[in-house]
């Protein structure tokens, strides 16, 4: 599966462009602020329905314009067809709308999956420095494009949650604990927020291994050793429904919901130590790449599919030679297409001189 063609109008500051793709390696080059991110992020649009850099979707109109509007021709996404069209439009003051092949998808949820996509920016670098929050949200993401029940799960859990919270300061407010509605919102908690617990511990042992070796390959002869500990409240001594019970004073007084998969955490070491504090600029790096491929390999083996794999300015605080190995890996028939962005074409094109047997394009915006 790749994307063939895509066509933009109006978004972000492409007023009109049309790229055609080649399946594997396609590297957009120039300066700062021509556009590159743009053209990935219309590509993930595709994928999720939203952009990866701005929640607003309003933002993402040209300025002095009424709409956007982002259309992908993807080989390989269905059996029945030479190829499918995938469109997001969005009109100033109306929904946005997504529609394959013009049909249109109502449920952006049942969407997810549909087109497996990994991105990797230097934003991300907020993964390995950031709070909990940025990495339960990637761990929720790898899991929910290759298991649709658990992002399932995952929405009614969240929703579970805010009306336990609301809930619980209506309590505060009324001067009166709702014991028997909180039992209600705690089961629907319990409910959907088991298998949450259950599907990370599943996935962490499957995806530890494929993190490790990608960062062996990556790194070449590093020998440090990356580990991956999934943090969590849920102990053995007490099942999920107890300790949320046990928790109701707590949170009546706290007004808002202290036990639960939605407090998880991830603790990234490198040989026994917090990669966060410890690690250098490049060991870093190299650690959150190797989050982003095996994350990719982790789709690809549970779907069958090659993710597309976005890639942007993330040779910054590489050296050369990490540069080469990361460019040979990605072009390898390991993965499927591939977007790279970068502001020296003089580096990408001597790249792909080295490895003349790689399937490529160079595009100058």
């Amino acid at each position: 599966m790749h994307l063939d063609r895509l066509q933009l109008s109006n978004f972000k500051n492409h007023a009109d462009a049309d790229f055609q793709f080649s399946s594997n390696v396609n590297c957009l080059v120039g300066n700062n602020g021509v556009g590159k991110t743009n053209v990935l992020d219309a590509v993930y649009y595709l994928s999720f329905c939203k952009s990866y850099f701005n929640s607003i979707d309003s933002q993402n109109i040209l300025h002095d314009q009424d709409y956007f509007a982002i259309h992908g021709h993807y080989y390989g996404l269905s059996d029945n067809r030479e190829t499918d069209l995938v469109s997001c439009v969005l009109k100033r003051g109306h929904n946005k709308q997504l529609k394959v092949n013009k049909k249109v998808i109502s449920a952006f949820a049942d969407h997810i999956g549909r087109i497996p996509l990994v991105i990797v920016t230097p934003g991300d670098q907020n993964l390995i420095l950031g709070g909990s929050e940025v990495r339960r949200k990637f761990m929720d993401g790898v899991i929910s494009q290759a298991d649709h029940r658990y992002l399932q799960n995952l929405l009614q859990y969240q929703k579970a949650v805010e009306q336990r919270n609301h809930l619980l300061k209506q309590c505060y407010e009324n001067r009166y604990f709702d014991d028997e509605a909180i039992s209600l919102w705690d089961d629907q908690l319990v409910a959907y927020g088991q298998p949450l617990i259950e599907s990370r511990r599943a996935f962490l042992e499957e995806f530890q291994p494929l993190f490790q070796e990608y960062f062996a390959l990556i790194a070449d002869k590093a020998t440090e050793i990356p580990q991956i500990q999934y943090l969590s409240q849920m102990n053995e001594s007490s099942s999920f429904a107890e300790q949320i019970k046990e928790s109701r004073k707590r949170d009546a007084v706290l007004l808002y919901t202290t036990v639960g998969p939605h407090k998880d955490d991830l603790d990234l070491l490198l040989s026994d130590y917090a990669v966060k504090k410890f690690g250098s600029q490049g060991q870093q790096k190299t650690y959150l790449l190797a989050l982003k491929l095996a994350q990719f390999e982790y789709i690809c083996r549970q779907t069958g599919v090659k993710p597309i794999l976005l890639l942007d300015d993330v040779f910054d605080k590489l050296d050369l030679v990490r540069v080469k190995q990361l460019v040979r890996l990605v072009g390898s028939t390991r993965f499927g297409q591939v977007f790279i962005t970068d502001t020296q074409q003089g580096r990408v094109e001597s790249i792909f001189e080295e490895n003349p047997d790689i399937d490529h394009q160079i595009f100058q915006l």
